[in-house]
Parts: C-alpha cells; structure tokens; sequence
C-alpha cells in the first residue's frame, strides 16, 4: 500500500482465501435534509488495481470535485460496479440507516458477480455472500475507496438535476445538506416532495 494512499492488501487477503469476486461497498448522503442515499459496489480488476492507485483513488471527501468527476470516468469505464438508489420517501419510511443498508443491497445486486463485500463503516447487510465492515475503508482499501468516488459523483449529479427544478435551495452547492441558506429557504419556502419529513429542521 501507498503511503496515506488506500490500497489492495484487504482484497489481496480476502481472494487468498479462495474468493474470486471481491467488492468494495460505500454509500453517499446519509446526512443530508434532502434528495437519496446512494451506494456503490465496485470491483476492481487486478490489472488496473495500481493504475487506479497512481490515479489517485482515494476517499471521496478527499478529492476535490473536478478529481472526483475524472475518476469517475476512470472507475466506470475499467471496473465492474453497481449503484444503488434509495429516495427520500422511503428513507422517511423505513430511517436513513436502513436506507442506507437497502441502497448498498441494491449496489451489491446491481453488480451481479460477488462473493465478498468489503464494506466501509459497521453496517451488517442481509445479503448471502460473505462480508467484512472496515472502520474508514475508504481510506484504506482501494476498492471502498472507488465506491466512495462513484456514490458520491451520481448522487451529486442528481442534486444538481434537481436544483434545476428548485434553485431556491442551493442544492448545487449544499447538495441537500441543511446549511444555513437551506433552512432559511426552507422556512421561507416550505419544502419539496424531496425533502426528508423525518429529520429534525425539515418536518412537515
């Protein structure tokens, strides 16, 4: 592994257990007051592994947005992923933990050929592969770390879509976050079909 670079050793013990098809697991927008939780699965081909490490993939909230969007084009187009979209009506249904694990469900189903998920954070999913959680693994596992990149970039893309529809909310820039300018739009405003009724400084 690179220095402060995520890198394959978690993949690289899990296969030598007999697994073939490992993937990193990460997700997107738990704590925003508005739009979906989104979640990515990404399996990494062994023989781009260290192309995407000299590329640069790290965890998302590290790179900047104009990196992010370039090594989303990189991951897409040399690695087998999936996403996962849960929005925010179901989210009031069902609380945004359990959204979160259906999403990364979703993302795993998505990308078909598992058996082994790293998953970043502690989030135990019902799924019937095995799996592993690993505290900050997208600052240590490559493959956390391009499921990071892509929940990010197709859930800020779909903010930014839907601040077309609703510029009053800043969405371009807060991405649905309950920044200062959101909450006084929002109490200037009311909310949208997008909003989350079940976190606090949103309700109905």
């Amino acid at each position: 592994m690179k220095k402060n670079k995520p890198g394959y050793f978690l993949e690289k013990e899990v296969i030598s257990r007999g697994y073939n098809f490992v993937a990193g697991v990460d997700e997107a927008g738990r704590g925003p007051g508005a739009g979906p939780v989104v979640a990515s699965a990404v399996r990494i081909p062994s023989a781009r592994v260290e192309e995407l490490i000299e590329l640069g993939v790290n965890d998302s909230k590290k790179l900047s947005e104009k990196r992010r969007e370039a090594l989303y084009e990189e991951i897409i187009t040399t690695c087998d992923y999936g996403i996962g979209i849960i929005n925010n009506d179901i989210i009031d249904e069902i609380n945004v933990l359990e959204a979160t694990k259906l999403a990364m469900v979703k993302a795993i189903n998505d990308l078909m050929l598992c058996d082994f998920a790293l998953i970043d954070g502690t989030v135990v999913l019902k799924i019937p592969i095995e799996q592993k959680q690993i505290i900050k693994g997208d600052s240590k596992s490559i493959s956390i770390a391009a499921a990071s990149i892509l929940a990010k970039v197709t859930r800020d893309r779909i903010m930014y879509n839907l601040h077309e529809k609703f510029p009053i909310y800043h969405w371009n820039t807060n991405k649905g976050y309950l920044t200062a300018k959101h909450i006084v739009a929002i109490k200037k405003y009311g909310i949208t079909e997008y909003h989350r009724l079940s976190f606090k400084r949103v309700g109905k």
